[in-house]
């Protein structure tokens, strides 16, 4: 079974809208580290901030229309309660876990984020890119291993200090000490394991890829992005990493991907009219993106801590984004099964 639709766009509008705006901008704030030049912290923040608003919240905010029509149906007011439901009972219970066990909710985020990242970057190698060498089941669930490993696992190998500062921000909004239960992750003999079995995984997917591709410009493709973003996130300090990935990396895929499941936008790409397509995007993800942000702040009267410096106010944002994860990666799986990503 085929991705369905794979066919219903051109291949460079595909890549225009989906893939060039990633590779840029990791080109883009790469540079200057490689030049030595020095960012200053405070900046670090700002995509991640920005991403409130631009792709990496509203990315997300069109899940109660996105099954519907990923099955080829108009959502209705059943289909939309359903998702309504899944996220109030997934991400009401998950929100509840950061407040009882804080330490275990920030390692049930990074797993989530992990395979969740992975599962949007193997839909745009598979449906995006036409990835023949991806064909079996393992490999599939090795090239998400990979890929939610480069933004999840690579930067705590190359800066563990700043992955530690910000697990502490996120769990001490909760509880100061229970950043005390994940220092285990931070000792130099489990990065050392955990760096050691990342590369040999990554050596063995691309090189059964290598083996198996019929056309070598995907396996390429792969193999580039894969290697570039080991580079990038081994280079570029965390937050500034992560804030630029979220939102014109795996955001941006995912929005194409809700593109070509709506008619009236896949009709306007077919037309080469990729702005009245996002526009429609930003349309649907606008209510329920305004809502969310309600919800953050009403998240603030909440915690135990409440955020005070910007580095705070973005763990407590960090923590709305983990528990709205939750029931996405549901939606996101029941549109990989619709669509036949991992046959």
């Amino acid at each position: 079974m085929e991705v369905t639709y794979r066919n219903a766009v051109e291949p460079s509008v595909r890549y225009r809208i989906a893939l060039i705006p990633g590779w840029v901008a990791s080109l883009a704030v790469v540079a200057p580290f490689l030049a030595g030049v020095s960012i200053p912290p405070a900046l670090q923040y700002v995509p991640l901030v920005v991403s409130a608003v631009l792709l990496g919240l509203p990315h997300g905010a069109v899940d109660h229309l996105a099954v519907a029509r990923t099955r080829g149906e108009r959502p209705d007011w059943r289909a939309i309660a359903r998702v309504f439901a899944l996220y109030g009972v997934v991400g009401g219970a998950y929100a509840l876990v950061w407040f009882l066990a804080p330490a275990a909710a920030f390692v049930l985020f990074i797993a989530v984020t992990w395979f969740h990242w992975g599962q949007g970057d193997l839909y745009a190698l598979v449906a995006l890119a036409d990835a023949d060498h991806l064909r079996s089941l393992p490999q599939r669930v090795g090239a998400v291993l990979v890929r939610g490993g480069l933004p999840m696992l690579v930067p705590l190998l190359a800066f563990p200090e700043w992955y530690r500062r910000v697990a502490t921000d996120l769990v001490s909004l909760f509880a100061p000490d229970a950043a005390a239960a994940i220092a285990w992750a931070f000792r130099t003999d489990v990065r050392t394991a955990l760096a050691l079995a990342y590369g040999a995984l990554v050596v063995a997917t691309l090189a059964v890829g290598f083996a198996r591709a019929d056309a070598r410009q995907p396996w390429l493709l792969d193999a580039g992005e894969t290697l570039g973003l080991l580079a990038y996130f081994a280079l570029v300090p965390p937050v500034l990493a992560i804030g630029v990935y979220f939102c014109l990396w795996h955001s941006l895929r995912h929005v194409a991907r809700l593109l070509l499941v709506d008619d009236d936008a896949t009709a306007a790409l077919e037309n080469r009219d990729p702005t009245a397509a996002l526009a429609r995007f930003a349309r649907d993800a606008a209510p329920l993106t305004v809502a969310s942000l309600a919800l953050l702040g009403g998240l603030y009267f909440l915690v135990p801590n409440p955020p005070g410096s910007v580095p705070e106010w973005v763990a407590l944002y960090l923590v709305f984004i983990a528990v709205v994860t939750l029931p996405h990666v549901v939606v996101v799986s029941i549109m990989d099964r619709e669509q036949g990503v991992w046959v």
